[in-house]
């Protein structure tokens, strides 16, 4: 491994856009274009809108040195143009090398295949990788990381939007390993008696009631909403729910295909030909799901019937690996077609979508960036917060450490990253997790 990645490694930069691949990782590659993806789709969210605004020089900065890296010699962040104070803010500051795309407001804009197509008029192959058409995406604060790693500084807080039945909704940066109800606190509690907590957004994010469930690098929203609304009765559902449902109601329309942005760039996937498993457990119709990226806008918008194509999607493709029956990146290749002439006119504005998840009257509150919050009394810093193996402790119960300090190695045979103290203060466990209590 190169200084470089090293670095990146021992500073524990993972993706923090959506499943945590370690950077050190995606950055092993000679790429042409590296894409900053400031997108953020996610109804509710504007995490990544506040870090390009405050810590717009470390994005530049982190980008140029990701560029040098990678050899790449264009660098194009995509940024929604309805984000003017965002862009205006990047532009003065904007080399040769690196320009805006302005996207429209539409759901999924931040999808990696959307985002690529619409940057270059390039397509990934189906099963394969951005690397392979000579690309490389990472979200804003993952790129704002590396700068920050160049520096030697860790990461050790994630940006964070705590929105919807709360009593004043914010951004901030929070220590990793914060608690989720510390986190809501600041936002003054929370305003309805019966709630969930959706991690991320309202699309894609997962249900949780557990409000001690730490942050971690990951984490970029906590949306409190009631426990009886539209987006936590989906999300709540068991399979076998789904599974009934999907038998019960799906009368095979075909809305779930006609509007999938994959099916619409041309990869092999279709809903509705999948939702038939709920039926007859055969092979065929379970591929029909494999090229699937769990966006949810089949279930969450284009259902008519309030079934959930997309949870059927996943359960097929579960069996498939289970099964070892998944078609391989040559045979998905193989049935790619091309882009379906009416993809420019079935996108979907983020505002009827925010009617449709009953989101809508949340928008219009104002969200607040908080640049100094209190620190809490104590963290929890999982160990496993990226994919690949778990990092591993290396202090012990009693011990004292710094903000900064290695609390957790990363494995030196396999994919893994660090962990950091994310404040000083006395190790009091030591598990699957780091529990630190703070000297604050």
């Amino acid at each position: 491994m190169t200084p470089f990645l090293q670095q990146l490694q021992d500073a524990g930069v993972v993706g923090a856009g959506g499943a945590g691949f370690p950077v050190y990782m995606k950055l092993n590659c000679s790429v042409d274009i590296l894409i900053a993806n400031g997108a953020e789709c996610e109804p509710l969210l504007n995490k990544d809108q506040m870090l390009m605004q405050h810590e717009s020089d470390a994005l530049i900065k982190g980008m140029e040195i990701a560029m040098d890296y990678i050899g790449a010699t264009q660098g194009i962040i995509g940024i929604k143009k309805k984000n003017r104070r965002t862009i205006e803010t990047l532009k003065p500051l904007l080399p040769k090398s690196i320009s805006i795309l302005e996207m429209e407001d539409t759901y999924p804009a931040g999808d990696e295949a959307e985002l690529i197509y619409r940057a270059t008029g390039m397509r990934i192959p189906a099963g394969g990788l951005p690397k392979d058409i000579g690309v490389v995406v990472n979200n804003v604060e993952s790129i704002i990381n590396v700068y920050w790693a160049s520096t030697n500084k860790p990461v050790i807080e994630t940006m964070v939007t705590v929105h919807g039945e709360v009593t004043q909704p914010y951004t901030a940066k929070l220590p990793i390993g914060m608690s989720y109800a510390d986190a809501i606190a600041i936002a003054g509690g929370v305003t309805c008696d019966d709630f969930v907590i959706v991690e991320g957004g309202p699309m894609m994010g997962s249900v949780t009631t557990d409000i001690n469930k730490p942050l971690t690098k990951m984490s970029s929203g906590l949306l409190v909403l009631k426990a009886d609304s539209r987006v936590a009765e989906i999300k709540q559902r068991t399979d076998a729910q789904v599974i009934k449902m999907a038998r019960s109601a799906c009368d095979q329309c075909g809305q779930c295909s006609a509007l999938c942005p994959r099916a619409l760039l041309g990869y092999p996937v279709d809903p509705r030909k999948t939702m038939r498993v709920a039926l007859v457990a055969d092979s065929e119709h379970a591929l029909a799901g494999q090229a699937c990226c769990g966006c949810n806008l089949c279930t969450m918008w284009s259902c008519p019937e309030g079934v959930d194509p997309q949870r059927v999607c996943s359960l097929a493709k579960r069996g498939l690996a289970e099964q070892k029956l998944s078609r391989t990146a040559e045979q998905l290749q193989a049935q790619t077609k091309e882009v379906h002439p009416l993809k420019p006119y079935r996108g979907v504005s983020t505002s009827r979508l925010m009617r449709r998840l009953e989101v809508l009257d949340y928008y219009g509150r104002t969200v607040e960036y908080k640049a100094d919050i209190v620190m809490p009394k104590h963290v929890a810093i999982p160990l496993q917060q990226h994919i690949g193996r778990a990092a591993q402790a290396i202090v012990s119960v009693g011990q004292n450490v710094n903000k900064g300090d290695v609390v957790a190695q990363a494995c030196s045979d396999s994919l893994s990253v660090a962990m950091h103290a994310s404040v000083s203060g006395k190790v009091v466990k030591v598990d699957h997790q780091v529990v630190i209590e703070s000297l604050c």
